[in-house]
């Protein structure tokens, strides 16, 4: 009874020196201690976040733009272009484009009906994306079709240029299917529909798909019309030195095979 009687007492007499000493005795609450950032870090961090909104504000501006072009041009402005000129909007070029003013033409993965892939045009320094040795080609004839209905244009200036140029074996034929889809851009469906496609007869032709999205490619070999047909004669450096456009015409075929010659004998301008 007395220990109990002298540890209340102690208490007391503590708890009482507490309440009248001068220094206040402070206790931190739990979360209130906190850093502030360093200058260095809230300069890092609002330049990201300016770089953050600068990008994004790009992106949007460039999408905005995008939706802008794609919309101006429809299906029925496609057709009745056609309907007026039956695919030829563009009269094909009768001389090669001089090397020195030549554009290149885009870097292109495309998948083989096998499974396979390649990144065109096969020049020196690139190589293709499966594992098979390929010849690079003297001169490649680019056949773009972007619709079912223009893979016939493909043909008709296809078929005459390997008759000239096939045995020569220096020249190669890529007709190039687009399938901007985007569920046959899935794997599986877009396995299924290169298994059901035949491969070409002819070692000098390829008939190749690319899916997905196409728009940048368009922009920049400035295809506008869908429905027709593109052609393209491109040099072992991978340069635009030749267009034509939709069904070939006699003419037009003789200057796309005189232009070849020159490529192949190495006597273009």
């Amino acid at each position: 009874m007395m220990m109990m009687r002298s540890i209340l007492r102690s208490t007391s007499i503590a708890s009482s020196s507490i309440a009248h000493s001068p220094e206040k005795v402070l206790i931190p609450a739990i979360g209130s201690i906190s850093s502030s950032p360093t200058p260095h870090l809230q300069i890092f961090t609002r330049h990201f976040l300016d770089l953050h909104k600068m990008v994004n504000k790009e992106a949007i501006e460039k999408e905005k733009a995008r939706l802008a072009d794609e919309m101006s041009r429809g299906y029925f402005q496609d057709i009745s272009e056609i309907r007026k000129n039956g695919g030829k909007i563009a009269v094909a070029n009768k001389t090669l484009i001089p090397s020195l003013t030549a554009s290149k033409f885009p870097d292109l993965e495309v998948n083989l009906p096998d499974g396979g892939s390649l990144k065109l045009p096969i020049i020196p320094g690139k190589y293709a994306t499966d594992t098979s040795e390929r010849v690079i080609p003297s001169v490649s004839l680019f056949c773009l079709s972007f619709r079912a209905s223009s893979q016939a244009m493909a043909s008709s200036w296809s078929t005459p240029f390997l008759d000239a140029f096939s045995p020569s074996g220096k020249v190669q034929v890529y007709e190039v299917s687009f399938i901007d889809s985007w569920y046959m851009s899935l794997g599986p469906l877009r396995q299924m529909f290169l298994k059901m496609m035949k491969k070409s007869s002819s070692p000098q032709k390829q008939v190749v798909y690319s899916f997905g999205d196409n728009y940048y490619l368009r922009k920049e070999l400035q295809i506008l019309n869908l429905l027709t047909g593109y052609i393209f004669l491109v040099d072992k450096s991978g340069k635009i030195r030749w267009q034509g456009y939709g069904w070939a015409t006699e003419e037009e075929l003789s200057h796309l095979l005189s232009c070849t010659s020159l490529l192949l004998d190495g006597d273009e301008a």
